[in-house]
């Protein structure tokens, strides 16, 4: 599906389910031609393919628990990125969003654009009565977690979205992943986002029957992104 909406001109274009190498050359592609000008601003909307994707980080690989031998045998492939963080997971049931935004075009620099795409995914979540929220010093949108009868008490806070970007030319790539049904298993394979001992969950842990489908979500993501790309966004102030 592709289509243009709102007063951003942004394209959205809807993939599918997509592996993880043909979404990155085709986020490459984008990213050349938005800043040639021959795109406008483009949000691609995806589930990858089970992967575990490893950034450049010299500890990122360290980060890795499972054998390949096991993740062969889980169907989840491995892939090196060029994105910023460290080491996560992606598959089917996660929503995956990659904005190729120029951020001159929106007032925003590095760290805005970061603050910007979690609070867009705050406000999402919002629409289905989660309240999600910031952890400093952590990248990604963070959720209370539940503590459960007879069992010590859990960690203050669980990862319901993981944000990773590469910014090229001023023209951004990568983005965020939004845990919706995906298979939270998958995620003992790694340290995600090289955070010992920091959970992560799903819409579907925290809403169970009532988890609204991925369209429902995809939609809810897409309108909350122009909702704050067509508002005017404040110039970074000099330090």
């Amino acid at each position: 599906m592709t289509c243009d909406a709102g007063p951003t001109s942004m394209q959205v274009r809807d993939l599918g389910q997509i592996s993880y190498a043909e979404a990155l050359s085709l986020q490459r592609e984008l990213n050349e031609a938005v800043i040639a000008g021959d795109a406008p601003p483009t949000l691609l909307l995806l589930e990858h393919d089970p992967v575990i994707t490893i950034s450049r980080r010299k500890s990122a690989r360290e980060h890795l628990l499972a054998s390949p031998d096991r993740l062969a045998a889980m169907g989840i492939d491995v892939q090196e990125t060029d994105r910023g963080g460290d080491i996560t997971y992606h598959g089917p049931g996660q929503l995956v969003a990659y904005p190729i935004l120029p951020l001159q075009r929106y007032n925003l620099n590095l760290s805005r654009y970061m603050r910007l795409l979690e609070q867009i995914v705050i406000d999402t979540l919002l629409r289905f009565n989660i309240a999600a929220h910031r952890v400093p010093g952590d990248t990604g949108v963070w959720v209370p977690t539940t503590p459960k009868p007879q069992a010590p008490p859990p960690p203050m806070e669980a990862k319901i979205c993981a944000l990773g970007v590469r910014i090229r030319k001023h023209v951004t790539m990568h983005g965020l992943a939004l845990n919706v049904t995906a298979n939270l298993d998958h995620f003992a394979t790694i340290v995600p986002c090289g955070l010992v001992g920091r959970p992560v969950t799903s819409l579907h842990q925290l809403l169970a029957d009532a988890t609204p489908p991925m369209a429902e979500v995809k939609a809810a993501l897409t309108q909350t992104f122009h909702h704050h790309l067509a508002e005017p966004i404040e110039p970074t102030a000099p330090k």
